[in-house]
């Protein structure tokens, strides 16, 4: 595990996008959605490397999800099962659902 924050990415392109977290060079977590509307998203998919298993990165990229959406106004639904069991246990992330 590094000493070092991670840094968390974000990048669109059309109507897809993905909130990513690379470690050591390597792909260690990544979040995907697509764009339902201009203010909708919806989370279709997230994947953790298992060498990088049990650390929180599905959590931290949830979070930076969360945190943008509030930012920018964009409403959430969630197709992703750990997304959407995210949102069922921490309901003080529910503002941003649709």
């Amino acid at each position: 595990m590094s000493d070092q924050p991670d840094i968390i990415h974000h990048d669109e392109d059309g109507h897809r996008g993905r909130f990513r977290i690379d470690r050591d060079g390597k792909h260690a977590a990544v979040m995907t959605y697509s764009r339902g509307r201009p203010d909708l998203i919806i989370i279709d998919h997230t994947e953790v490397n298992p060498a990088y298993g049990g650390q929180g990165l599905g959590q931290a990229l949830l979070a930076e999800l969360v945190r943008w959406a509030r930012e920018t106004g964009t409403k959430v639904m969630a197709t992703c099962p750990f997304a959407s069991a995210q949102f069922t246990k921490r309901p003080e992330l529910a503002d941003v659902l649709l």
